[in-house]
């Protein structure tokens, strides 16, 4: 059964606010290959902590971070 998905906004935020991931990379101390896997939604679990440091260092809500789109929905 198909319940839908979780999707990260990451790319959408970081090119509103001229950040590159090299920076938020660095600055968070995230590995580049993990990151980039949330950036392309190429994932099967989501890590608390690293949604937590995203949500600090942006200032920005869970909802701000993640949208869940249901199941039939168009996937961009």
């Amino acid at each position: 059964m198909n319940y839908g998905e979780l999707r990260f906004k990451i790319m959408d935020i970081l090119k509103e606010r001229g950040i590159s991931k090299n920076r938020i990379c660095k600055d968070l101390d995230i590995p580049r290959a993990n990151f980039n896997r949330y950036c392309r939604n190429d994932f099967q679990r989501v890590d608390a902590l690293l949604v937590c440091k995203l949500c600090s260092y942006l200032d920005i809500g869970v909802g701000d971070l993640i949208e869940y789109r249901p199941a039939g929905t168009d996937n961009e």
